[in-house]
C-alpha cells in the first residue's frame, strides 16, 4: 500500500512518517499531483496558518486535485479545516469540500487549546473497536462547526466537530500521530479502508 502525504510546508511531519512505517506502511512526503492521483491513501496533514497553507497548494497546483480524489482521504488538524468553505483565520478560502466555516475559539478560554481531550459521538469506520471517551492530542485556536458531516464531537468552549467524513474524506482536528496507542489505532483503521 502506497500512502501519499502531501507536502505544502506544513511543519513537521516526521511524526506522522514515523508512525506509518510504525504500521509498515509505505508513505512518502510528495507535491507531485500525478504521485498523488495513483495513491491507495492520501494525508492531508496540517500544521501552521491557513492563508500560507492554502498559497503553497494553491503554487503546487493542489487546491483543483484534492477536492476531487477518489481514493480514501484523511485530513489532520489544519488539513481538515481546510476541508471547509472559509475558515475565519485570515478569512480564507478552503477548498469548499463540506460546506461551513471555520471559526476561532472565543476569548472565554485558553487559546490555543493544547493538550489531551475526549472525543464523543464517535461514528464511522475510521473509529472502529473505539470507544466514547477516548483522549487524543490537540493543538488548535480554531474549530469546526457541528454540520452534518461530523462523525465525533469534542467540548473546548463549546460543542465541535473533532471529526468529520463526507463520501471519500475523512478528518480529525487532533494529530493521530501525537496521540499514543489510540491516534496508531486510528491511522490504522484509515488504512484499512
Amino acid at each position: 500500500m502506497n500512502v501519499a502525504i502531501i507536502d505544502y510546508d506544513a511543519g513537521n511531519v516526521q511524526s506522522l512518517k514515523f508512525a506509518l512505517d510504525k504500521l509498515g506502511v509505505n508513505s512518502f512526503l510528495t507535491k507531485d499531483t500525478e504521485v498523488i492521483l495513483k495513491s491507495d491513501k492520501v494525508i492531508f496533514p496540517g500544521q501552521g496558518a491557513a492563508k500560507n497553507a492554502m498559497s503553497k497548494l494553491r503554487v503546487n497546483d493542489l487546491i483543483e486535485i484534492i477536492p476531487n480524489l477518489k481514493q480514501p482521504v484523511l485530513g489532520i488538524c489544519l488539513g481538515m479545516q481546510l476541508f471547509f468553505e472559509k475558515t475565519d483565520e485570515g478569512n480564507v478560502k478552503g477548498l469548499s469540500i463540506i460546506n461551513g466555516k471555520v471559526k476561532r475559539f472565543s476569548n472565554k478560554v485558553k487559546v490555543p487549546q493544547m493538550g489531551w481531550n475526549s472525543l464523543n459521538n464517535l461514528q464511522s469506520n475510521l473509529f472502529e473497536n473505539m470507544n466514547n471517551g477516548e483522549y487524543m492530542y490537540l493543538v488548535h485556536s480554531y474549530y469546526a462547526p457541528i454540520v452534518p458531516e461530523t462523525i465525533g464531537t469534542c467540548e473546548y468552549d463549546l460543542k465541535y466537530s473533532i471529526a468529520v467524513k463526507k463520501n471519500n474524506f475523512y478528518g480529525v482536528q487532533f494529530h493521530p500521530e501525537k496521540s499514543s496507542s489510540s491516534g496508531i489505532k486510528l491511522l490504522n483503521n484509515f488504512l484499512k479502508i
